[in-house]
C-alpha cells in the first residue's frame, strides 16, 4: 500500500525521466508497518507474562501484537509470513518464544522489538513448553522424542541440550510395551518442581510423569488403566444435581487432544480426548505395571459434557483454583469442545469440588459462555502477587476474525445459581486505542495545529497522558499493566501539535494526539443520534 501510494503521488507531480527514475527508486523501498492498533484479523494464539503483565497475540501471517498498560501496543513482524502454533514468554526477561507451523523457533526481544535469533527444527514440533523461571524449554516432536533447549542470554542463541528421551526408552523404563512410535501431544512441567518433573502425553493415550533428574517414571497412565472409578455427567444445566455412577468400564485406546493440571500441586491432570470425553487422572500413585499399586481404578474419573453418541473433540482445557475463600479442594475447569456435534459454539466453565481427591469429585455448576465468532484461543490471567499463580483475575477469549473479549475473574467465580438458571457473566470488548469496527469508523482526518490558521489554538494546553487507562465498565481492574510508555509523549513541556480525528457510525467523534507517531487518546464526544459524522474544521 505504501509503495503504491508514493508512486501515485510521484505520477501526479509530473512524469519525465526524472519522475520515472524516482518512481523506480520508490519501487525498491522496503516499506514496513511501524505501528498497528487493535487486534489483527488473523490472530490465532496468545501468551501472557504474569510478571511484566504483557499479553502477546500471534497471527496466521507472521505478526505478533504486544499489549500492555496505559494503551501501550507494539507490533513484531516476522521476515516470513507464516502461522504461529506456539507462543510463550520467558517470564520477566522481555523475551518471547514463537514456534511457526514450519517449525522455525524464533526468539523476540521486546525491548528492541527485534528478532534476536531463529532456529529451524528438523522434525515437526508437536508440543512445546517453557520452564517457568528459567531459560530452558521442553520440546516434543512427531517421533515421540522429548528434547531440551536453552536460550543463552549472552550469545543470544538457542542451544540444544544433550538431554533427550525417546518414547521407546521411556516406555522401557516405565515397563510399558509399545508397538509403534507416536507423537508427543502435550508437555506439562509439574508445579513446584522447578521443571525437574514433567508430564508427557502421547497421541494414543499414553501418559507418563517423568523425573528428569533421576531419569525414571513417577507414574504411568493409559493403556489398560481405564477402569473407571466413577463418571460425572455435565449434560444438564443444573450440574449440581449430577450423581456419580460407579462403573467398571474397559475403555478403548483413544487419542489425546488437550490436557492441563487440575489441582494446585499437580496431583491431578485433566485430559481431553477426540471422543469428547474428559478424564481426570490421579498422578500421585505409582502405576500398577511397576508392581507398587494394585488398584489403579481409583485413579481416574470420567467427565462427560453431553449425552450424545457423536461429540466434539475436547480441543482446549485450562484450570483455575478459584478464589482464596474456597474451602473445597476444587476449582474451575475451562473446556472448549465435548458437546454434541452441531451444538452452539461455547466455552464451558465447570465448577469442580472435591473433599477427598477423586473419590468425592462432583460438578457443582456449569456455565456456557457464548463465543463472538469461531474459537481461536483462550488464556487465563493470574492475580498479581499470588504465589501459586493459579487464581484467575481475568479470562481472555480470542475468536475469528480478530475479536478479543475478556471476563472479570471475580464475576466468573462469584456466579451463583438463580431461581431459574445460573447467572451469565458479562463479556467485555477488548479496548483498543483506535476502534475501527465496534463502533464502525466512517471518516477520518489529520489536522496540524501549528500553522498560520491556528496560531494559538487552546488544544495545546492538553497533555495526551491525561487519559492513560482503557475504558472498562464496572469495577474490574485492568489486568494488563506492563510496557514502557513513549518517552516523547511524557515530556513535561509537551504541547499538542497535530490531532487525528475520527467520526463513527454511532454518531461519536474521537480525537487523538498525533504529535508523535504513537497516538494518545484525548477526547470521546458522544452523540445521541445514530448517523454518520462529517468533520469540518474551521
Amino acid at each position: 500500500f505504501a509503495k503504491r501510494f508514493l508512486l501515485k503521488k510521484l505520477h501526479q507531480g509530473g512524469g519525465g525521466e526524472k519522475g520515472g527514475g524516482a518512481a523506480g527508486d520508490v519501487a525498491q523501498l522496503d516499506a514496513q508497518i511501524a505501528l498497528h492498533y487493535g487486534v489483527p484479523y488473523a490472530a490465532s494464539v496468545m501468551a501472557f507474562d504474569p510478571v511484566q503483565r504483557l499479553l502477546a497475540v500471534g497471527t496466521l501471517d507472521g505478526r505478533i501484537k504486544i499489549f500492555g498498560g496505559d494503551n501501550i501496543e507494539g507490533i513484531l513482524i516476522s521476515p516470513k509470513s507464516m502461522p504461529y502454533k506456539y507462543l510463550q514468554f520467558i517470564q520477566n526477561q522481555g523475551l518471547l518464544i514463537a514456534v511457526s507451523n514450519e517449525n522455525e523457533i524464533q526468539v523476540w526481544n521486546l525491548e528492541f522489538r527485534q528478532l534476536f535469533h531463529s532456529s529451524q527444527w528438523d522434525t515437526n514440533i508437536t508440543a512445546f513448553s517453557v520452564i517457568e523461571g528459567t531459560f530452558l524449554m521442553y520440546l516434543g516432536d512427531e517421533n515421540g522424542l522429548l528434547s531440551v533447549l536453552k536460550y543463552d542470554l549472552y550469545d543470544g542463541k538457542l542451544q540444544k541440550m544433550p538431554y533427550n528421551v525417546s518414547i521407546h526408552s521411556l516406555a522401557e523404563a516405565a515397563g510399558v510395551p509399545l508397538l509403534d512410535t507416536q507423537p508427543i501431544v502435550g508437555i506439562l512441567p509439574q508445579p513446584n518442581t522447578l521443571g525437574t518433573r514433567v508430564l508427557i502425553a502421547y497421541e494414543k493415550g499414553f501418559l507418563v510423569l517423568w523425573d528428569v533428574s533421576e531419569d525414571h517414571a513417577i507414574a504411568v497412565r493409559g493403556y489398560g488403566d481405564l477402569h473407571m472409578k466413577g463418571q460425572v455427567t455435565g449434560a444438564q444445566t443444573h450440574a449440581s444435581e449430577d450423581q456419580i455412577d460407579n462403573v467398571d468400564e474397559n475403555e478403548e485406546e483413544r487419542e489425546i487432544c488437550s490436557l492441563c493440571w487440575a489441582s494446585r500441586g499437580g496431583s491431578t491432570v485433566a485430559v481431553g480426548y477426540i471422543t469428547g470425553d474428559i478424564l481426570l487422572w490421579d498422578m500421585t500413585a505409582v502405576s500398577s505395571r511397576q508392581g507398587k499399586q494394585t488398584d489403579v481404578s481409583s485413579n481416574v474419573v470420567k467427565l462427560q459434557l453431553a449425552s450424545g453418541s457423536r461429540r466434539l473433540p475436547v480441543i482446549v482445557l485450562h484450570w483455575s483454583a478459584g478464589s482464596a475463600k474456597d474451602t473445597t479442594k476444587g476449582g474451575k475447569l475451562f473446556v472448549y469442545g465435548g458437546d454434541d456435534m452441531g451444538s452452539e459454539e461455547v466455552l464451558t466453565v465447570l465448577s469442580l469440588e472435591s473433599s477427598n481427591g477423586l473419590e468425592s469429585v462432583r460438578c457443582a455448576s456449569r456455565v456456557d459462555l457464548k463465543l463472538d465468532g469461531s474459537f481461536a484461543d483462550m488464556i487465563l490471567i493470574p492475580d498479581t502477587g499470588v504465589p501459586d499463580k493459579i487464581r484467575t483475575s481475568a479470562l481472555f477469549i480470542l475468536t475469528n476474525p480478530g475479536q478479543l473479549n475478556f471476563y472479570d475473574g471475580g464475576a466468573l467465580f462469584s456466579a451463583r445459581k438463580s431461581e431459574e438458571e445460573y447467572a451469565q457473566p458479562e463479556a467485555q470488548k477488548f479496548p483498543v486505542v483506535v476502534p475501527t469496527i465496534d463502533p464502525s469508523i466512517t471518516v477520518t482526518d489529520m489536522y496540524s495545529l501549528t500553522g498560520r490558521e491556528h496560531p494559538s489554538i487552546s488544544l495545546k494546553k492538553f497533555c495526551a497522558r491525561q487519559i492513560v487507562a482503557p475504558p472498562i465498565s464496572g469495577n474490574m481492574k485492568w489486568p494488563l499493566t506492563g510496557g514502557v510508555p513513549s518517552e516523547m509523549s511524557l515530556k513535561e513541556d509537551h504541547a499538542v501539535e497535530r490531532i487525528y480525528v475520527a467520526g463513527y457510525q454511532d454518531g461519536s467523534v474521537r480525537i487523538w494526539d498525533a504529535t508523535f507517531p504513537i497516538l494518545m487518546p484525548m477526547f470521546v464526544l458522544d452523540a445521541k443520534v445514530t448517523s454518520t459524522v462529517f468533520l469540518v474544521v474551521d
